[in-house]
């Protein structure tokens, strides 16, 4: 292990492999060795170390030149600024946060001026400032100052943890480096470490598959909606060679899918708990247990309201920092998450914990996960209830309806709560929206209960093996009915079409590429507030994706989706 200050002035061997290329890049050697990492970050410091701005906001999705970049930044005392994205609009909220941005373009423009590039010792600040941007749970973004010192505490206590289990295995990622977790796990460690990091985004196992057979041995670092997705698509249990782990963090992964990697691969993923304030802060393996043990060096006790709090070397002081998480311990010394205590609303005067109300909804076998939220604008303050189904949810979906599935869960939730706070508007999903990060925001799952920008409400979803099935609402509100036809408003067959192509894109890789649509049949009208059921039949062997809409038990369009095979 290299102290991450000590990157660019230590003596590592120069063919110590620091990045894997993909094919596509057209670069004749498929590993960058820290030969080329120091040349291509002394190019990039000579080039920024008389420019006038000090705040560099770090906008490359390349994680290599963000590395790069980001220690170009160091060396020439700068200051990187993370943002969590770099949409237009984002970058606007903070622009006071930073002076000058840095793309991927700027790093490419500078490439070829690489080469002549001397490659002498550059001396970094073992506390240099670093800001990372999160939007938290309200969506704003929030800053979180941080130091090198920090991180590089952080990245030995991952190798302590897990460095023997992750040898020299390649880093692969499903996740950006624009947060914590993605900016230790996917390039801080493995620089540190003196492994490898993989220049790919795997977002599918087949691509998992493919980075295998070019990088050799691997671990994953991916997030729990991520990491529950990947047991339906093909491939999954057919990864060669195995992993030697798969690291989760955002969120607690689901027992379900946890379930699933034990199957398949001997041992659940690695889940590690913390936040963008306090660094890791404890990690679990369910097959083990589900309680969170604390990593090596960070101490945790309970406070008087039941809070986490920690102390740790990540925190960057020595005090004890509480946290809004409640806890309870076992014998074991390891705890558990009792849902978070600064989400406590009224409603008709009584107080709720929606963490109390999720964590009630996740004991019934009908869920797998659930969230609960205030909805805006109605009369009375009332709260939602998003849930993704289990299996045996999905079938009671199907077999029962959304009201009745609606009103069993309401039943469930009696048993612990006054029925005025209950929640009286329900969707039901195959997934909870987290974000890119693993994170749930509180906005998108607010979202689930407003027509979607493609028009319909989509009240219920679910799977049944090649099989997808929604309940949709048409709004009578909605734009497609003007002028088709004044006097009698019949939702356009095109609509109906495009509604079945988005949908399918969402869970079918290639449906947007689309060859042709056969045996298309409308045959009943939809008028304005019909409450629509759509079926959706993948054929992968034949790339064929067959639709059909209901309305009250009837027919009512049908056809079949073609779409190319990828190059």
């Amino acid at each position: 292990m290299i102290a991450l200050h000590d990157l660019l002035s230590c003596g590592r061997d120069a063919r110590v492999p620091v990045c894997r290329n993909t094919r596509r890049d057209g670069e004749a050697n498929p590993t960058i060795d820290f030969a080329s990492f120091r040349v291509r970050v002394g190019a990039i410091a000579a080039q920024l170390s008389g420019a006038h701005a000090q705040r560099y906001a770090l906008c490359i999705d390349d994680p290599f030149d963000f590395a790069c970049a980001l220690f170009a930044l160091f060396a020439c005392g700068k200051e990187p600024v993370i943002p969590a994205n770099a949409t237009p609009g984002y970058l606007a909220d903070l622009a006071d946060a930073y002076d000058a941005v840095l793309t991927d373009a700027d790093i490419r423009a500078n490439a070829d001026t690489q080469a002549a590039a001397p490659v002498a010792s550059l001396a970094i600040d073992p506390n240099a400032p670093l800001t990372l941007y999160t939007s938290g749970s309200s969506g704003t973004p929030k800053p979180i100052h941080k130091t090198l010192a920090q991180f590089n505490a952080e990245v030995h206590t991952l190798e302590r943890e897990w460095g023997a289990l992750v040898g020299d295995a390649t880093m692969l990622a499903s996740v950006p480096h624009h947060h914590i977790y993605g900016l230790l796990f996917r390039v801080m460690w493995p620089l540190a470490a003196g492994r490898a990091f993989d220049r790919a985004i795997c977002n599918e196992p087949q691509h998992v598959q493919s980075r295998i057979e070019q990088c050799g041995p691997a671990v994953v670092v991916s997030s729990p909606a991520q990491l529950s997705r990947w047991p339906a698509l093909p491939g999954f249990a057919a990864l060669t060679p195995v992993p030697r782990a798969f690291f989760s963090s955002g969120g607690p992964l689901s027992a379900e899918a946890a379930a699933e990697y034990t199957a398949a691969f001997g041992s659940a993923p690695i889940e590690i708990y913390g936040s963008t304030e306090t660094g890791g802060i404890a990690w679990r393996r369910q097959n083990e247990t589900a309680a969170w043990q604390p990593v090596n060096g960070v101490e945790v006790r309970r406070g008087e309201d039941g809070a986490l709090v920690v102390r740790s070397p990540h925190l960057g002081h020595a005090d004890w920092h509480r946290t809004d998480d409640a806890i309870a311990f076992d014998d074991d010394g390891r705890f558990r998450l009792q849902g978070r205590l600064d989400r406590v609303i009224k409603l008709d005067g009584k107080r709720v914990s929606l963490p109390e109300v999720e964590a009630r909804l996740a004991l019934h076998p009908y869920v797998a996960q659930a969230c609960v939220v205030p909805l805006a604008g109605a009369s009375r303050e009332r709260v939602g209830a998003v849930v993704a189904l289990s299996d045996s949810g999905s079938d009671a979906l199907r077999s029962e309806g959304r009201v009745a599935l609606a009103k069993t869960l309401r039943r469930h939730l009696a048993a612990y709560f006054d029925v005025v706070v209950l929640p009286r508007h329900w969707r039901f999903r195959i997934a909870l929206p987290f974000d890119a990060r693993g994170k749930l925001p509180v906005a998108a799952v607010a979202a689930a209960f407003d027509a979607r920008a493609e028009g319909f409400e989509l009240l219920s979803e679910a799977r049944s093996g090649g099989d997808l099935h929604y309940a949709l609402r048409v709004p009578p509100t909605l734009v497609h009915f003007e002028g088709h036809f004044p006097g009698l408003p019949i939702l356009p067959g095109v609509v109906q079409l495009d509604w079945a192509i988005r949908l399918a894109a969402e869970h079918v890789t290639g449906v947007r590429d689309i060859e042709s649509v056969d045996r298309l049949k409308f045959t009943a009208p939809v008028m304005p507030g019909a409450m629509l059921d759509l079926k959706l039949s993948h054929d992968a062997a034949r790339r064929r994706v067959q639709f059909a809409f209901r309305l009250d038990g009837r027919d009512c369009s049908s056809g079949v989706i073609v779409y190319r095979e990828r190059a």
